[in-house]
């Protein structure tokens, strides 16, 4: 257990989840579900079933750190990585990688979304103890794909074929190919094929062959961190940072190297996953009344209404009629009501409430 670590990135803004996920407390630190714990919460949990607390590390924004602390108190401080801008996953995952190497050579890391949904967690980590030892004995990169059941086109899609080499695990099969969003078309030919997975953004690697990864498909960011050495875990590590974070690319860690390399592999899992990206996607997950409507919120009344996410605060008396497959959100004293079916537009909504209202909306 000492080598293995898990990177939970927690620095996410969640437009999708306006106007509940807001700039200043994105949705990762909501209990979207009503559970009683938050979805980075959530994550934490499920990452103490294979790892120990002290090997676990979220890297998030300069500005939440305080939230990351309050709302996992038992996490050490030193072990919030803060960045000190947005560049995408990429310089995420190498900033976690560089500063866990030189904390443990033979580190083997879990690095995890911090607001996405796993319900069956005992399936889950099953799957990554089972990663984690391929990734400890191989020079791998392993990603965990989850088998689509529906034409999704707002998810990245995995191709795999059969391992190369005899795996001890079935489940765990080498990539072909990696394509994002495709159009409906497509992504019908893909569930027809039996042979793609959805891209769960969830990674397995050691220390070591994520680093060497960088060096062989994107050697100008490994360059940076390399020159941080002898700054980790120093007063000077946060001044050194902000000036690599300068430098760095904004791109993806799929586009910079999973999609370049050729030692990945994909385990197929059956996690009760969703990347909880959208409305629609939270009403999948949430208890439906008589009417299939998914309702978080303690004093909702609704007649003749019927397919529609409510979530409003819980002491809020909220009362609908004749609505069908709505989207009713209130936060903050804003309130959505939007067709479930239009919900792709509220990325759209934020921009235009930025321009006609200022930032203190979104």
């Amino acid at each position: 257990m000492k080598n293995r670590y898990c990177v939970i990135m927690a620095g996410g803004v969640g437009t999708r989840f306006w106007p509940m996920s807001r700039t200043a407390h994105p949705k990762q630190f909501i209990d979207v579900l009503g559970t009683g714990r938050t979805l980075l919460q959530s994550t934490y949990d499920r990452a103490l079933q294979f790892c120990k607390p002290e090997n676990i590390f979220v890297v998030t924004n300069e500005s939440y750190r305080g939230l990351v602390s309050e709302q996992l108190p038992d996490l050490h401080l030193p072990n919030i990585l803060s960045e000190p801008a947005r560049k995408n996953t990429a310089p995420c995952v190498a900033f976690a990688a560089w500063k866990i190497h030189s904390m443990n050579p033979d580190a083997v890391m879990v690095v995890a979304p911090s607001d996405h949904l796993i319900t069956k967690e005992d399936t889950f980590t099953k799957a990554i103890n089972s990663c984690m030892r391929k990734a400890a004995q191989d020079d791998c990169l392993i990603t965990i794909g989850i088998k689509p059941t529906r034409p999704d086109t707002g998810y990245g899609y995995i191709q795999f074929v059969d391992s190369d080499v005899v795996e001890k695990d079935k489940r765990i099969k080498k990539v072909k190919t990696f394509t994002e969003k495709p159009d409906l078309e497509m992504a019908e030919f893909f569930l027809q094929s039996g042979d793609f997975l959805w891209n769960a953004g969830i990674f397995i690697w050691s220390a070591k062959s994520i680093m060497k990864a960088f060096e062989m498909h994107l050697p100008e960011m490994a360059q940076i961190f390399q020159e941080g050495d002898d700054k980790w875990s120093t007063p000077q590590e946060a001044e050194w940072l902000r000036d690599a974070y300068a430098r760095c690319k904004n791109i993806s860690i799929d586009y910079a190297v999973m999609e370049k390399a050729d030692n990945v592999y994909v385990r197929s899992s059956i996690i009760g996953w969703s990347d909880l990206g959208t409305w629609g996607s939270l009403y999948t997950h949430i208890k439906k009344d008589e009417n299939e409507n998914a309702i978080v919120g303690k004093q909702v009344m609704m007649y003749k209404s019927s397919g529609c996410v409510v979530n409003v605060p819980k002491d809020k008396l909220v009362v609908i009629e004749g609505l069908e497959d709505y989207i009713v959100v209130e936060s903050d004293n804003i309130l959505l009501i939007c067709k479930k079916q239009d919900e792709q537009q509220i990325r759209t909504f934020v921009n235009d409430v930025k321009v006609a209202k200022g930032d203190r909306f979104v």
